[in-house]
């Protein structure tokens, strides 16, 4: 039996620091991918050791920001149809199997986008806003970039997107703790943009906001039927919201 023709060629791209955790459920879903190439930038753990495990080229490079060096590894690739992935996150076997049928039907767009399905808390969540959240992930770098300077990058196409409809699974918060630290993480660069770009932070910033943070996530985008999650993650939008405002408030010059 003849295998079939493929028509294109995708390089996967992960960018990690210390993610030994993480990484291998990630590698292991990308087998519809004929390069996998891992941007690493200095992990002291067993990330670069695991990569190898599962034949990726290993780059070690200093960071660049979160888009910078998502752009960095697209670069590199040897393929110009890039699979971008977090080292957090992984192909469910739907969206392998499209990915796969793709490569051998051959693309009709420049990008396309999936669905992200995360797990948080070991639930996996449906409501609070966060699913389908609908990601471009897989992409021609020719047509393609990672924007964003702060936080929440993501992927501008020059042309709309196809649609993939296999979730790309993400493996969020197991713990409360690691919530917490990771809030802090992002709340500070997220007050950082706000520096940057000259904005007021007054009382309705540090008040209204992270009310109607809670509200639009718990009410309006049914987080309460994620159950105490979704109370949790809604709490947690709030926290996010009025962090972001007091890290950025306590920097702006007075």
């Amino acid at each position: 039996m003849r295998s079939p023709v493929l028509r294109m060629k995708i390089s996967a791209s992960i960018i990690t620091l210390n993610e030994e955790r993480n990484l291998p459920r990630a590698l292991e879903s990308l087998r519809c991918c004929d390069e996998i190439l891992v941007v690493d930038c200095g992990s002291q753990d067993r990330t670069v050791e695991i990569a190898k495990t599962y034949n990726a080229r290993v780059i070690q490079a200093e960071w660049r920001g979160y888009a910078g060096q998502k752009n960095y590894a697209s670069d590199q690739a040897a393929y110009d149809w890039v699979l971008s992935i977090d080292a957090d996150e992984a192909l469910s076997e739907e969206l392998e199997a499209e990915i796969w049928q793709l490569k051998q039907d051959g693309p009709r767009y420049d990008a396309y986008s999936f669905p992200r399905l995360a797990q948080y808390l070991g639930k996996w969540i449906l409501h609070s806003g966060w699913y389908p959240d609908r990601k471009i992930r897989l992409f021609d770098r020719r047509t393609a970039r990672w924007v964003g300077e702060y936080v929440h990058e993501s992927v501008v196409a020059e042309q709309v997107p196809g649609e993939l409809n296999g979730n790309l699974l993400h493996y969020t918060c197991e713990t409360l703790g690691a919530h917490l630290r990771s809030l802090d993480h992002y709340t500070t660069l997220a007050a950082s943009e706000v520096v940057a770009q000259g904005r007021r932070v007054g009382a309705p910033q540090l008040l209204l906001n992270p009310l109607w943070s809670f509200l639009r996530t718990y009410v309006f985008q049914a987080g309460f039927l994620d159950g105490v999650e979704g109370l949790t993650i809604a709490y947690m939008a709030s926290l996010y919201t009025f962090l972001k405002y007091s890290k950025a408030r306590a920097a702006l010059p007075r």
